[in-house]
């Protein structure tokens, strides 16, 4: 348990933002498996000013998805100070995030995300702006820095506590790095060290092992999983089986085909079908990674157009699955 301002975190297991992913039926799914804290999609400060239907829906929760932070990016002043205001008082968040962490073309090309490590003074001026604006806890995610030539994360986040901000998520990658390499946690123990308010480790985990293996070494107050609990939230609830002092069973094929089924019919509840649908296309083929004979259906996934769609493909793959297993077992058998 640590917290973030007053808002309480109750275990360290905290989901990452992620664009397309990351909305009110992804989170309720990792809220079900007990995460501590779950981040929203980026959200837009000049969208929200410009009251974008898309991005005031993204601005929506359930009663059930608390403690929630809603995370924003932009940087200029007069957008994003009145955006976090739009966050604090109009919507149901718990906390605010800045954005410093997003490398991808079109957020850095606004000076956004990442390119907000490249000016720290400016950027500490405005989260200082931006906390001196909202009543909720403020934090930031961000990364190592903009390349390694100019790792700049220390420098940023003791001037971003300096002025108030209540927690820090580093990513172990510098932008430059983008995705690809290796996250260096020697950067998250560090961060740890120096900073009096928790921080979250992110990269690179994917495994309850590689989680246990974080925390133990950086002494992190809470560690960010991201891309691991895409199709497959059973991660999050191994992992807190495992902090309880539990065992943790991976989950069968058939748990994970219905879980596909439960995320679909959130998104399509959420969404509509239409739009629920053409999203599960690159997510249904997350929940069979790793299954037998799952290549043939991933690339039916790319066709899904209606729920219905779904469970004829998942239910006839499930069906050729068992009748392989139950080949296999009548082999053993005759052996």
């Amino acid at each position: 348990m640590f917290k973030i301002g007053d808002v309480t975190i109750k275990n360290p297991i905290v989901i990452a933002p992620m664009a397309g992913v990351s909305n009110s039926a992804f989170r309720s799914i990792c809220y079900n498996f007990n995460a501590g804290l779950v981040y929203s999609e980026m959200i837009s400060d000049k969208a929200l000013m410009f009251s974008s239907s898309k991005t005031l829906e993204m601005c929506q929760s359930y009663e059930t998805e608390h403690p929630l932070t809603f995370q924003l990016f932009g940087h200029d002043m007069e957008s994003m100070i009145p955006a976090a205001r739009y966050l604090d008082q109009q919507t149901s968040c718990d906390i605010i995030d800045i954005n410093m962490g997003c490398p991808v073309n079109k957020i850095v090309k606004s000076e956004a995300g990442s390119a907000l490590m490249k000016d720290p003074a400016y950027a500490i001026e405005l989260v200082k702006a931006i906390v001196d604006n909202v009543k909720k806890p403020v934090t930031v995610k961000m990364r190592l820095g903009w390349t390694k030539e100019t790792i700049n994360c220390f420098e940023l986040a003791l001037g971003l506590q300096q002025v108030g901000v209540k927690a820090i998520a580093l990513h172990g990658r510098t932008r430059g790095q983008m995705y690809e390499g290796k996250a260096d946690w020697e950067y998250v123990k560090k961060m740890k060290e120096i900073l009096d308010i928790p921080v979250i480790g992110n990269g690179d985990i994917k495994t309850v092992e590689q989680a246990l293996a974080m925390l133990e070494y950086t002494k992190c107050d809470g560690i960010m999983i991201g891309r691991g609990a895409i199709g497959n939230p059973f991660l999050i609830k191994q992992l807190d089986d495992h902090l309880q002092g539990k065992d943790h069973a991976m989950p069968s094929y058939d748990e994970r085909i219905q879980m596909c089924y439960d995320h679909a019919k959130r998104l399509c509840d959420l969404k509509g079908e239409r739009i629920a649908m053409k999203q599960m296309r690159g997510l249904a083929s997350w929940y069979i990674q790793g299954m037998p004979y799952s290549a043939k259906i991933k690339n039916a996934c790319t066709h899904l157009s209606t729920y219905a769609d779904l469970e004829k493909l998942f239910g006839d793959y499930l069906a050729e699955i068992h009748k392989h297993q139950s080949a296999d077992q009548l082999d053993d058998a005759t052996c």
